[in-house]
């Protein structure tokens, strides 16, 4: 009976364990060395991210390490992700760098903390989830604008510009470094050009390589050597203090809740949706599923913690989740390591750190804000649509010229403006007609041989934004599917960039294990959307099939292709 007992609680805890927990149940010496080798390369690769993005928020270059370290150990103990790696990434620069301007770092340190309980609230509500209602154009327009502007906040250091104080906003920014053009520095510039080809160089042709760690190494060894005159995070911020910080509570000014409350939801918004993302990459990469609801309650606790060690706001890095996996991590212990690598660094060779040139850092970023840009999938979006053209550019045009809160409520709202409009057009009356019943003989099913090594699938309804996560129907038995997988599109109603989004990503992975997918039946709105976002010439255009009679002579010819020679 007890035992019993106990197995019913466990089972009904099982939603809640962290990755972990399943992670060491069964964990070895060689996954272990495995964990290690990732940890040690991902940390070292943090190290410089972690101090730029730090600096380019207007906080300190420990603060950045602090969170790095603070986050990995936390997430990956108590996160919902086998081999993502958290701490602070470019989306939240932007906000970052507003807050501390408006309301200083007191009023950093309580955001981050309310940032916090709201991603627990999440997790623990099971809403989550709810993410997934942000549609593509708004995800895609506040990325861009927030590569901007990192790339913006860059600028000063990359050229070795010699002004005072910055603006905040991305007009007044450009316009103070417009006019301190003739003051460049060459030495500076070059360096930083060095450090940028480097990394460039190593993502063409060196991927083995992490582009950060040889442009920190390359960078600061050649300005030691050559004793370039240029500044370092020493000579700007008196370096990195040796040792790790005293816990404490920031204030709590009751005065200032109301007017951080706002900022407070866009940082655990954008804390969700980035680790999500990267733990949906995370996922591709290792063939796992991740927990949303137990990954942003680790988040959560980060995003508690953080501030009270000196830190920043933590997400999943997609970037350091990416080095991780193909540095051979395995589990959650890798992010642990990663962590403890830098408490190491901070604990014995936090004075070489000193040694960094912000020119190098500058590169880095770069690097990271085009990395991070979704550039490819402008012409997408600019191809699909007014509508979600509109959506995309003035969530970005709001995201560098304004403010990112009011970005994302923007977006948002115009976007679910769309939302309603799409849908209304899904309804229709029309005359049954004897021309309709002879052009529906192709597109029916039934009393048609569905040969052997062939699977349908049908996507009933409007298939926009929120409901494109249904895809896991056909990605879950991804395995046991058989050579030919067909979608049946008589039923899908209307469609929209982050539908199609969706079913790329569906036939990259049935492409990626050797199936073949074909789409079939595709009516008025969702085919013309297709069509212009090139989803046809992706998938081929003879897997694009008028209808279900076509679709399936297109799988009779695949495995006649693909049959043996003399079977």
């Amino acid at each position: 009976m007890a035992k019993a007992t106990a197995d019913s609680v466990h089972e009904r805890l099982l939603p809640w364990l962290p990755k972990s927990y399943f992670a060491l149940r069964k964990y070895n010496s060689k996954t272990f060395l495995s964990d290690l080798i990732a940890g040690l390369t991902v940390g070292l690769v943090a190290l410089p991210l972690a101090m730029a993005f730090a600096i380019s928020s207007g906080m300190s270059p420990q603060a950045g390490i602090y969170t790095a370290a603070a986050a990995g150990l936390i997430c990956g103990l108590l996160g919902g992700s086998m081999a993502q790696v958290s701490g602070p990434t470019g989306a939240f620069v932007v906000v970052v760098a507003g807050i501390v301007a408006k309301h200083g770092v007191d009023g950093l340190f309580i955001c981050t903390f309310l940032a916090g309980l709201i991603l627990i609230g999440l997790g623990v509500t099971g809403l989550g989830t709810a993410v997934k209602f942000i549609p593509r154009p708004v995800v895609t327009g506040f990325t861009n604008g927030i590569a901007v502007v990192i790339a913006s906040t860059q600028l000063r250091d990359f050229f070795g510009l010699s002004v005072g104080k910055v603006p905040g906003d991305f007009a007044g920014r450009m316009s103070v470094l417009a006019h301190a053009i003739g003051t460049i520095s060459w030495q500076t510039t070059t360096l930083a050009l060095a450090c940028l080809t480097a990394m460039i160089l190593c993502r063409k042709w060196f991927t083995k390589v992490p582009g950060a760690i040889a442009a920190l190494l390359i960078g600061t060894v050649v300005a030691l050597a050559l004793k370039l005159p240029v500044e370092t995070i020493t000579s700007r911020f008196g370096g990195i203090p040796t040792g790790l910080p005293s816990p404490h509570l920031p204030p709590m000014r009751l005065d200032l809740l109301g007017a951080l409350l706002p900022s407070a939801i866009t940082v655990a918004m954008l804390g969700a949706i980035e680790s999500l993302m990267s733990a949906v990459v995370s996922d591709h990469m290792v063939g796992d599923h991740h927990n949303p609801n137990v990954e942003l309650i680790g988040q959560g606790i980060a995003n508690v913690v953080s501030p009270l060690f000196g830190g920043l706001p933590a997400t999943g890095a997609i970037a350091r989740t990416a080095t991780n996996i193909r540095s051979g991590a395995k589990t959650p212990v890798a992010s642990i390591i990663h962590a403890l690598v830098l408490i190491v660094i901070l604990l014995v060779a936090a004075p070489l750190a000193g040694h960094i040139p912000l020119a190098v850092l500058a590169a880095i970023l770069m690097m990271v804000a085009y990395n991070m840009g979704d550039w490819q999938e402008i012409p997408q979006i600019w191809r699909a649509s007014r509508a979600d053209r509109a959506v995309w550019l003035v969530t970005f045009a709001l995201t560098v010229f304004a403010d990112l809160t009011v970005a994302v409520q923007a977006g948002m709202m115009l976007a679910a403006l769309l939302y309603i409009s799409r849908v209304t057009r899904t309804t229709s009356v029309m005359q049954i007609t004897p021309e309709y019943f002879e052009e529906g003989k192709d597109h029916v099913l039934i009393g048609r041989h569905i040969p052997e090594g062939v699977a349908i699938f049908k996507i009933q309804g409007p298939f926009l934004f929120g409901s494109t996560d249904k895809v896991k129907e056909v990605t879950d038995q991804l395995a046991d599917l058989p050579p030919v997988v067909i979608v049946r599109l008589r039923n899908m109603t209307a469609i929209d960039t982050t539908g199609i989004q969706a079913l790329e990503d569906l036939a990259e992975s049935l492409h990626a294990t050797g199936r073949h997918a074909i789409f079939c039946g595709m009516q008025l709105q969702p085919g013309h959307m297709m069509r212009r976002a090139g989803f046809a010439e992706m998938v081929g255009e003879e897997n694009f099939c008028p209808n279900a009679h076509e679709a399936l002579l297109r799988a009779g010819e695949i495995l006649r292709e693909e049959m043996p020679a003399g079977v």
